[in-house]
C-alpha cells in the first residue's frame, strides 16, 4: 500500500500520519496496526453530557457502559482535562475589584448552571457520540440555586463560590456634580421608574462550531473556528493548551452570524481542541440549537431603578440610577461579564448636557447561563433609562418630547467635550440628526394621525431616542486590562503579475459585508476595478495581526489600515512607473488598472509593470528595489472610543383588547462618519433594528424556579420574523471622525442599541391616554394587559 496511512495503537485511537507503510512501521517499532483510509473515518465527533441541574455537586461519574458503545473513541471528564488544560479567569485589571473563580472546560466537583459540560464523549459520528452520552452515569447532589439577581446579595442567598463570602462579582459608582442638591432645588420635578430588561441571547443562523486538527509531527494545532477573533483565540489556545502561539493556526471564514456571541471562550470548544491534541486526530463539535440556548452567552439581565429631575422650563438637572445585573456563575473569559454594566454606567445620558449624574452598578453571580457581550453591549439599557425617563418627564411638564430633547442635547458645534460620566466625545451631530429625523418621518402629520386614531379608539404611539454608539475602540477598552485582544488591525495589499490586487486583513467576515468593504477601499484608493481585488480574512497564518471584528470596528479600524496599505502600495508602483517612463511619480496616476497621466491617458498596464518587476528586474536600476506589497496597521490613539450618534423613532399601534403591539414604521438617522457603502450600512442598521425589536417585544430566556431554561427551542423562544418587520427608513448625516483619514465610524450596532428605547417610548405614548405605562422588556401582550388593568384599578 502506498500513500498516507493513518495509524492506531488500538482500535480507533489515532497515533499519527506518515507517508509509506515502511516508514510508519519503523516509527511505531511494531507497536501499531494499520488502518486503511476508508476503513475508519479519521475525523471524530464530540458530544457532551451536560448538567441537568442549575447547581449540584458531582459525586460520581461512571463511564464504563459508555466506553463499550459502538464507535466510541475516548471519554473525558473534567478531572481528565484538568491535567492538560490550565484554568482561566475572566477578570480585567482596569475593572477594579472584579472577581471570578477559575473555570475549566468541563465541570470538576460542582456544576453551576444547567447546560454546563460535565463529560465529553468522542466517537466516529455525532450520532454515536450522543448515543454513548446516554450511557454515562453521573451522580449529582443538588444544591440550592441562586437565580434571581435581586436576592443574590441577601444574607441567606446560597453562595455560588463560598470562598468569596458573597455573590457580588463587581461594583462601581460614578458620581458627578451634586445630584441630591439638584433634585432638592425648588421647581425641579422628579420622575422615577423601575426598568426591567429581560435576559435574552443572540440566535445566530449558524450555531457555534469548531474542527480542531493536531499534527503531532510538528506539534501543530489547526482550529477551524466559527468566531470573530482568530488571533485572540490563538493566544488562548496557546496559553491553556501549552503550545507555542506559532504552532497554532486559527481559521475563521464566512461565519454565519455572530452578534458578539462568538467572541468568547467556551468550555466545549476548548475541550474539543484538547481532545484533538490528545488523540492526534481531527475532532469536530457543532452545537445543536438546544446547546446554543443553554451555553451561548446571554445578555440584558438588568433591573434598574432610576430618577430624572427636570425644571418646568424643560432643563434636565440630573439622572440618578442603580443598575443590578446577573451574569451567571462566572465572569466570561477573557472579555469579562462586567463590561455590559460598565457600558450602562458610561453611556446613560451621554447625548445630553448633564451637570449632575450618579450611577451605581452591581454585577452578581447566579446559577444561569453566563452573561457577556452581545450586539450593542449595554446600549439598549443605557438609552432606555435616559430617554424613557425623558419622555416620562415631558408628559409630566406638558412638553413635546422632541422639544425637550432639543433643549438638552449637546450642541453640534460644542465638541470636543465630555459626557457626564467622563466619556470623551467629538464629531457628533445630535441636534442635526433629530431635526432630520422629524423631517423624514413628517412628525406633525403623524401626531395629527395619532389624534384622529384615538377618536376611533385606536391607540397609536410615537417614541424617540437620541443615542450614541461605541465604535472603533482603542487599547483602553481591553488591552489595558491585560486581555489578549488587539486594538489594532492590519492590512496587506499585494500586486500580482497579472495586475490584480490580493488583500488580506485581520478583521473577519460574519455576513456584515467586511470583505466587500475591504475590496472597495483597496480598489478605490489604488485604482483598479473592484472585480480585480481578491480578499482574504480570518486566518492567523496568512493575515496580519489584529483584533478581528467586534464593537463596530471593521470599517473604522480595519478599513483605515486597508486604506493606508493601498496608498503605500500605490506610492511604490508610481515610483517604479516613473523610473520606467522617465518622469516623476507626481505626474502619474493609476486608473482602471493602468498607469496613466493625470488626465487619464494610458501609459502602461499594471500587468506590464508587475511582470517587469517580477520577471525582468535586470531592466530596472540596481538601487530601485520594489516589493509590490505593503502592510500597514492602524489603531485609535486619541480617544478611548470613536462615537457614532443617531436619532430614531418608532410608530406603534397597541391593541388594548389583546395587548399586542405592532410596529407600524421605524425611522433611523445615523451619523457614522463617512459612509463607504450605503447599501451595506443601511442594511446593518435595519438588521440591528430588527434585533432591537426582538429585545423590546419578543425575546426572553425564561427559567423555572429550579433554574431550568424553559424555552430553549426555536418553537418556544420568540424572535421577530418577516411578518414582524416594519418598514424601516434610514437616512444619514456624515460627520467624519478626525481620528483617521478614512473618517469612518462604526454602524453595526446602532439599531440594536436604539430601537428598544424608541419602541418603549412609543408603547407608553400609546398607553398614556389610558393612564397606563410599562417599563419592562419584552413588552409582551400579557404585560401590556397587566399594565392596563393596573391603570383601570
Amino acid at each position: 500500500m502506498t500513500g498516507p496511512t493513518h495509524i492506531f495503537d488500538k482500535p480507533n485511537r489515532y497515533i499519527g500520519q506518515s507517508a509509506p507503510r515502511a516508514d510508519a512501521a519503523r516509527l511505531l517499532q511494531g507497536r501499531g496496526r494499520y488502518v486503511d483510509d476508508v476503513s475508519l473515518p479519521r475525523m471524530v465527533h464530540a458530544s457532551f453530557v451536560r448538567s441537568p441541574h442549575a447547581h449540584a455537586r458531582i459525586t460520581a461519574i461512571d463511564t464504563t457502559a459508555a466506553k463499550s458503545c459502538p464507535g466510541v473513541v475516548a471519554i473525558y471528564t473534567g478531572a481528565d482535562l484538568a491535567q492538560h488544560v490550565t484554568p482561566y479567569v475572566g477578570v480585567l485589571t482596569h475593572l477594579a475589584g472584579l472577581r471570578s473563580a477559575p473555570q475549566h472546560p468541563l465541570a470538576l466537583d460542582v456544576a453551576r448552571w444547567q447546560g454546563e459540560p460535565v463529560v465529553m464523549v468522542i466517537a466516529t459520528s455525532r450520532a454515536l457520540a450522543e448515543d454513548a452520552c446516554e450511557h454515562v452515569m453521573v451522580d449529582y447532589d443538588p444544591l440550592p440555586a441562586t437565580l434571581d439577581a435581586e436576592t443574590a446579595l441577601s444574607a441567606d442567598a446560597p453562595l455560588i463560590h463560598p470562598e468569596f463570602g458573597s455573590n457580588l462579582a463587581w461594583e462601581r459608582v460614578v458620581n458627578a456634580g451634586n445630584i441630591d442638591a439638584a433634585f432638592a432645588t425648588p421647581g425641579v420635578k422628579i420622575v422615577e421608574r423601575e426598568f426591567r430588561f429581560g435576559r435574552h441571547t443572540g440566535v445566530t443562523l449558524e450555531s457555534r462550531g469548531t474542527v480542531c486538527d493536531f499534527d503531532p509531527s510538528e506539534e501543530y494545532l489547526t482550529v477551524y473556528y466559527s468566531g470573530q477573533a482568530p488571533h485572540m483565540m490563538q493566544v488562548i489556545f496557546s496559553k491553556h493548551l501549552g503550545l507555542p502561539e506559532e504552532n497554532i493556526r486559527v481559521i475563521s471564514n464566512d461565519v454565519g452570524g455572530s452578534f458578539g456571541i462568538k467572541i468568547h471562550t467556551y468550555g466545549d470548544e476548548i475541550a474539543t481542541a484538547a481532545a484533538a491534541k490528545l488523540l492526534r486526530r481531527p475532532v469536530k463539535f457543532i452545537a445543536d440549537r438546544f446547546e446554543s440556548f443553554v451555553t451561548d452567552i446571554h445578555a440584558r439581565d438588568h433591573v434598574v431603578r432610576a430618577r430624572m429631575g427636570v425644571t418646568e422650563a424643560g432643563t434636565i438637572v440630573g439622572i440618578d440610577f442603580d443598575d443590578l445585573t446577573g451574569i451567571g456563575p462566572f465572569s466570561m473569559y477573557p472579555r469579562t461579564s462586567a463590561i455590559e454594566c460598565n457600558q450602562v454606567l458610561n453611556l446613560t445620558g451621554a447625548p445630553y448636557v448633564l451637570e449632575n449624574y450618579r450611577a451605581r452598578g452591581r454585577v452578581v453571580f447566579q446559577n444561569k447561563t453566563l452573561m457577556c457581550q452581545y450586539r450593542a453591549v449595554g446600549h439598549p439599557i443605557a438609552m432606555a433609562i435616559c430617554d424613557g425617563l425623558l419622555e416620562d418627564a415631558a408628559r409630566l411638564i406638558g412638553m413635546d418630547p422632541v422639544d425637550l430633547r432639543l433643549r438638552n442635547l449637546m450642541a453640534d458645534d460644542s465638541y470636543p467635550r465630555a459626557s457626564a460620566s467622563g466619556m470623551k466625545l467629538d464629531d457628533l451631530s445630535h441636534q442635526a440628526a433629530l431635526r432630520k429625523l422629524t423631517q423624514i418621518m413628517d412628525y406633525d402629520t403623524l401626531r395629527a394621525d395619532q389624534a384622529e386614531a384615538r377618536k376611533r379608539g385606536v391607540y397609536r404611539g410615537i417614541g424617540f431616542v437620541s443615542m450614541v454608539e461605541v465604535t472603533n475602540p482603542s487599547p483602553m477598552f481591553y488591552g489595558i486590562g491585560g486581555a489578549p485582544i488587539a486594538s489594532q488591525d492590519g492590512a496587506t495589499v499585494r500586486l500580482d503579475a497579472g495586475g490584480a490586487l490580493h488583500v488580506s486583513s485581520s478583521i473577519t467576515e460574519q455576513g456584515q459585508g467586511t470583505n466587500a468593504i475591504l475590496a472597495q477601499i483597496a480598489a478605490g484608493v489604488f485604482g483598479v476595478d473592484l472585480n480585480r481585488v481578491k480578499v482574504t480574512t480570518g486566518d492567523t497564518a496568512t493575515t496580519p495581526y489584529g483584533g478581528g471584528t467586534w464593537a463596530s470596528r471593521g470599517a473604522g479600524i480595519g478599513g483605515e489600515a486597508m486604506l493606508q496599505a493601498a496608498q503605500a502600495l500605490k506610492d511604490q508602483v508610481l515610483e517604479v512607473a516613473a523610473v520606467m517612463l522617465q518622469t516623476t511619480p507626481d505626474k502619474l496616476d493609476i486608473q482602471n488598472g493602468n498607469v496613466t497621466d493625470p488626465d487619464g491617458t494610458k501609459r502602461m498596464t499594471l500587468a506590464d509593470l508587475a511582470r517587469t518587476v517580477y520577471y525582468r528586474g535586470n531592466e530596472l536600476p540596481s538601487d530601485l528595489k520594489p516589493e509590490l506589497i505593503a502592510t500597514r496597521h492602524y489603531r485609535v490613539t486619541d480617544f478611548p472610543f470613536v462615537f457614532t450618534n443617531g436619532a430614531m423613532a418608532a410608530q406603534v399601534e397597541v391593541d388594548i383588547e389583546t395587548g399586542f403591539v405592532k410596529v407600524l414604521h421605524f425611522w433611523a438617522v445615523e451619523d457614522c462618519g463617512r459612509v463607504i457603502n450605503p447599501m451595506l450600512v443601511d442594511e446593518q442598521i435595519r438588521g440591528g433594528v430588527v434585533q432591537g425589536i426582538g429585545g423590546a417585544l419578543y425575546e426572553e430566556c425564561h427559567y423555572s424556579p429550579e433554574g431550568q431554561m424553559l424555552n430553549a427551542t426555536m418553537a418556544d423562544y420568540m424572535v421577530p420574523m418577516a411578518a414582524e418587520m416594519p418598514d424601516i427608513t434610514v437616512a444619514h448625516i456624515e460627520t467624519p471622525t478626525k481620528t483617521s483619514v478614512l473618517g469612518a465610524k462604526g454602524a453595526g450596532e446602532a439599531g440594536t442599541g436604539g430601537a428598544p428605547a424608541a419602541i418603549l417610548n412609543a408603547v407608553n405614548d400609546a398607553l398614556a391616554p389610558l393612564g397606563a405605562s410599562l417599563w419592562q422588556m419584552p413588552m409582551t401582550p400579557e404585560r401590556v394587559l397587566t399594565a392596563l388593568d393596573a391603570a383601570a384599578g
